[in-house]
């Protein structure tokens, strides 16, 4: 995998990456997905936030199954100075199953913030939620039955289907601002934005899909991305409701402005 280097990690923020020019962003709880490189980097620039004054957290948690990551040596070691950072040693999985099972209200301030080579846990949480519900029914990811309209996608063998707006190889600390970076040019394109139309096309050929549960993920505070949990755990509400008694075919995305990660969670 690979990493942020040394120069990367000090390079100062952008105006674009600054939370606010008034109150810092607040947030109860935020939870970073895996504690190693990327992990290590979003829970330093997270710090620096919040000593600067862009943020504010309750607490700050660190999942990830290895109880000497990368980010549990730092914080032995003293590294975080003003962030209220644990390490949660579990699966990802477990860790979301106790946190989104909450509930939406309860959510309210949580934030995840994903890695870029995570598996797409938010359809997997989704997954586990429907077959919890519903044991005797069946329950998959099946491919898209007709592709967006997007530059770059590629179809994996077993349903999920990656897409990106970008041709080119991103730097993996892009912020995604309106000036992309490696056109030099205005970003006239917004992955959350594109999906919707897909998902709402209806003349031929169509997706024919039930519903969408797009996830943005947009960039907060020196650079970290983060997905709000609250929506993320309603999804589980607008499954049950969608899928009670019936066939039911959803898209399910997690996406920044640039890139994304889908799915059709489907329910027979």
């Amino acid at each position: 995998m690979g990493g942020i280097s040394d120069a990367e990690s000090r390079r100062p923020p952008t105006p674009d990456t600054l939370a606010t020019r008034g109150a810092p962003l607040v947030f109860r709880r935020v939870v970073i997905i895996g504690g190693g490189c990327y992990g290590s980097w979003y829970a330093q620039q997270l710090d620096r936030a919040m000593q600067r004054g862009a943020l504010t957290a309750d607490e700050v948690v660190v999942v990830d199954r290895d109880p000497d990551c990368r980010v549990a040596q730092h914080l032995a070691a003293g590294a975080y100075v003003r962030a209220p950072l644990s390490v949660e040693v579990c699966e990802w999985g477990g860790y979301l199953e106790r946190w989104l099972g909450s509930g939406a209200s309860a959510l309210e301030r949580d934030a995840m913030v994903p890695s870029p080579l995570m598996p797409h846990l938010c359809l997997e949480w989704l997954m586990t939620q429907a077959r919890a519900r519903w044991p005797e029914r069946s329950i998959s990811v099946e491919p898209l039955t007709v592709a967006p309209d997007i530059p770059w996608q590629r179809a994996a063998a077993d349903g999920r289907h990656y897409v990106s707006f970008a041709t080119w190889t991103c730097p993996v600390n892009c912020i995604e601002p309106a000036r992309c970076p490696a056109t030099r040019d205005s970003r006239d394109w917004s992955m959350p934005v594109a999906l919707a139309a897909y998902a709402a096309r209806r003349e031929a050929p169509a997706p024919n899909l039930d519903a969408s549960l797009i996830f943005p993920c947009t960039h907060r505070a020196y650079g970290v991305g983060m997905i709000d949990a609250g929506p993320i755990a309603a999804g589980a509400e607008t499954l049950r409701s969608g899928a009670n008694g019936a066939p039911w075919r959803c898209l399910v995305g997690t996406v920044s402005h640039c890139h994304g990660a889908l799915g059709v969670l489907t329910i027979s």
